[in-house]
């Protein structure tokens, strides 16, 4: 099945399975659901057209036959030790003297914080006629609650198994709680009680050069840690299968190695606490045989993560913010041209027109209509956004009041 954890590579796939995405553009760049009053009609659910860029389908769950080899180094240190000067150290009388070989680590080492995270990720398998496919998760509530992409489980969510294996080696049973492509994300549950989840971190407040560490299953490894930093942060990364929405992401960039199967697990900082689940990575053009990582893995920011993943838990859906416009995929241009304005939306009532484009939100410039995509839906509905609008070689500044709109 396919997979990105948001690793998709370029390839035929097949669906349901965990290969990273790649994302389809960089660049610049919500609690609850929102009031009634700032709710639209299900006519305005998809407020955007989809970019006209189309992402790289998420590669199909891969089976994979991993032979580690080692070299043996042994033979030439065994040498040295056995004769030197003719005489070996042995009938030199040589004395050895035992060492204490406890080692002592810092409470937030790598190892330290790998000891602490890696008994609440899970590695998450499906299976659906032939197809299956692998990724990660985590918990997230000690009542059985799991964390993962969309795109590890949603070759499943319409009939076959999900079985969750823990660090422990006990397997068990999942289900799906809800979904949601736009963010790809999912929950599901196993009827386990007394789990340790995980801590969420806030991931507002990271920074680039702040060390974290990725744990998963990469390549079927389950367990796998990887270190690195933030290398960037509010990276435009949208991502998408030919069985799903695209997912547009305000992703952090980290340069932990990121690998096919660790779709859905987590990114930790170096308290331990969760700030985003790796769901991507940057792979070269379709030409190239480069399917790793190549030091541009993404995460969804977990501050996102957390609001998408407690309105799947309360309702099984989970509501975005909208604009309630349509853009221009056609244009070239800088910015993102309307090409059509929903009757009774925020941006009808902010006195948006078709033809107009955005230049800017909250003052970050938009460079693209994924941009602004990502930009919205790194908000919640109810927020209050300023946007920048350039219509015949003209300024103006609105504001607009985001609506909300569910799958």
């Amino acid at each position: 099945m396919s997979e990105p954890g948001w690793w998709s590579t370029p390839s035929n796939s097949n669906s349901g399975s965990d290969t990273p995405d790649v994302p389809r553009s960089f660049a610049a760049p919500q609690q609850g659901a929102s009031s009634a009053s700032n709710s639209l009609p299900p006519q305005y659910a998809n407020n955007f057209l989809p970019p006209s860029r189309q992402s790289r389908k998420r590669k199909g769950y891969i089976q994979f036959n991993v032979a580690v080899t080692m070299a043996v180094i042994a033979g030439g240190i065994g040498g040295v030790i056995g004769n030197v000067g003719g005489d070996s150290l042995l009938d030199a009388g040589a004395k050895f003297v035992s060492v204490n070989n406890s080692i002592e680590r810092a409470p937030d080492s790598i190892s330290a914080l790998a000891a602490k995270v890696l008994p609440s990720v899970v590695s998450i398998s499906i299976r659906n006629g032939s197809l299956g496919g692998a990724g990660t998760g985590f918990v997230i509530r000690s009542d059985g609650y799991i964390l993962t992409n969309n795109h590890v489980i949603e070759g499943v969510a319409s009939g076959g198994s999900l079985r969750v294996s823990f660090d422990d080696g006990k397997t068990v049973n999942g289900k799906i709680v809800g979904r949601d492509s736009a963010y790809d994300l999912a929950v599901i549950k196993v009827n386990l009680k007394g789990l340790t989840a995980l801590q969420f971190g806030d991931s507002d407040k990271v920074l680039v050069g702040d060390s974290v560490i990725a744990i998963g299953s990469p390549l079927g490894l389950a367990g796998t840690v990887t270190s690195g930093i933030i290398s960037a942060k509010d990276r435009a990364v949208t991502a998408g299968s030919g069985n799903s929405e695209s997912s547009f992401i305000n992703a952090l960039q980290t340069d932990a190695a990121i690998n096919p199967g660790n779709s859905g697990g987590p990114l930790v900082d170096k308290s331990g606490a969760v700030i985003g689940v790796n769901s991507a990575i940057a792979t070269l053009d379709s030409s190239s045989s480069q399917v790793g990582s190549i030091g541009l893995g993404f995460a969804i920011p977990i501050n996102q993560a957390r609001r998408t993943a407690e309105q799947l838990i309360t309702t099984g859906k989970s509501s975005h913010p909208i604009i309630g416009v349509s853009l221009d995929t056609r244009y070239s241009g800088s910015g993102a041209r309307i090409a059509e304005v929903l009757d009774g939306s925020p941006a009808a009532k902010s006195g948006i027109a078709v033809g107009d484009t955005i230049i800017e939100i909250d003052g970050k410039t938009v460079e693209s209509a994924d941009e602004l995509i990502v930009a919205v839906r790194a908000k919640q509905p109810g927020d209050s956004v300023k946007l920048l609008l350039l219509a015949n070689g003209s300024k103006r500044t609105v504001t607009v009041v985001l609506a909300a709109s569910s799958d």
